[in-house]
């Protein structure tokens, strides 16, 4: 057994990185050139610690990406940190090839965790056949709107259009040439529908192109790069995308000296000088009902969202990017549009 330990925090959870062989499949993913998954059990605080006398909940992540990877995996990652009550968590993340997330999956429910997040809609499937082999164990399952029928699995998934809609009116309100360019992954989940908004925001604002290019991947940074390249030099002189692929995206953006626009997570590090804003998942806004639900003695079937009303989506402006007064007072109106329903950022 391979041991790795990460500096201790306070707080909810106070981790130590443990580095365990849960028996997955050892191939890792080509399309996203990563290595075996990585679990990782993180203790939280004890009841002693929070002055709470109940036993902390036993919770288990598998995502597709790094826990650390500034867009999907993350910002589940950063909820669970969030939560207002102990937890014990662990994680295995990096499981790109279905299979591997599936086997993971079924040894945390086998395990005795409480609560299964399966952080990744192409999970679906692999979820309709294990969740019903458990009855006593929650799962979550996201990004969908749908549990499937099961009556032990919460769906989450954002309203990503909203700040999809938002971004791309301070896109537009900032480019030059008119052309705003996207990268995205794979045509599917919340990358969609965040596409599908910012571009509505643009062309509202008055964005003569936005280009979107899919790249058919999730994780490939390479791709994600091409693409960002191909936009810059047909014009485009704002650039957004989703998917932890975006790193390269974002590092042509910075090289290149082209604003970009996040969404999941917050992406101001990575071009602390050129990332305008980012729309922020805080899933811990919905995860805190399904545990209360959960205590009430409904263990799923039921699908919550995150948006900007309920404050699950947040627009999370860079300090270090010097935005116009005029177009920061305009994000603010499109935001209280989009929560007064006066703006449709969907359809």
């Amino acid at each position: 057994m391979t041991r790795s330990k990460t500096k201790t925090r306070t707080g909810w959870l106070k981790v130590v990185a443990v580095l365990m062989a849960v028996g997955l499949l050892a191939a890792a993913c080509g399309d996203s050139g990563s290595s075996s998954p990585e679990t990782t059990e993180a203790p939280t605080t004890t009841a002693a610690d929070s002055g709470n006398a109940d036993t902390p909940l036993k919770v288990a992540l598998v995502a597709p990406s790094a826990k650390d990877d500034l867009a999907f995996t993350q910002s589940m990652v950063d909820a669970l940190n969030a939560l207002n009550e102990p937890i014990e968590l662990s994680i295995t993340d990096g499981t790109f090839v279905v299979e591997e997330a599936a086997a993971a999956i079924r040894e945390y429910a086998k395990a005795g965790n409480d609560i299964v997040i399966a952080h990744g809609t192409q999970f679906g499937g692999s979820l309709a056949e294990i969740a019903p082999d458990f009855p006593d164990t929650t799962f979550l399952w996201g990004t969908s709107t749908d549990t499937q029928g099961l009556p032990n699995v919460f769906a989450y998934a954002p309203n990503a259009a909203e700040g999809g809609y938002v971004n791309g009116v301070v896109a537009a309100a900032i480019s030059k040439s008119g052309t705003i360019g996207v990268v995205g992954p794979i045509e599917a989940g919340d990358a969609v529908t965040y596409i599908n908004g910012f571009k509505k925001g643009a062309l509202a604002e008055g964005a003569t192109d936005v280009p979107i290019t899919y790249t058919g991947s999730f994780g490939d940074v390479a791709l994600a790069a091409e693409a960002a390249k191909a936009l810059i030099s047909n014009g485009a002189d704002v650039l957004t995308g989703s998917a932890q692929m975006v790193v390269g995206a974002v590092g042509v953006a910075k090289d290149a000296g082209v604003p970009w626009f996040g969404t999941q997570a917050n992406q101001t590090s990575l071009a602390p000088n050129l990332v305008v804003a980012s729309q922020v998942y805080h899933w811990e806004v919905i995860i805190e009902k399904m545990l209360a639900d959960r205590a009430a003695g409904t263990i799923g079937g039921k699908a919550y969202e995150i948006n900007l009303a309920n404050g699950g989506l947040v627009i999370e402006f860079n300090d270090g990017y010097d935005l116009p007064a005029d177009v920061r007072a305009k994000a603010d109106e499109t935001i209280k549009g989009i929560i007064d329903g006066s703006i449709d950022p969907n359809g």
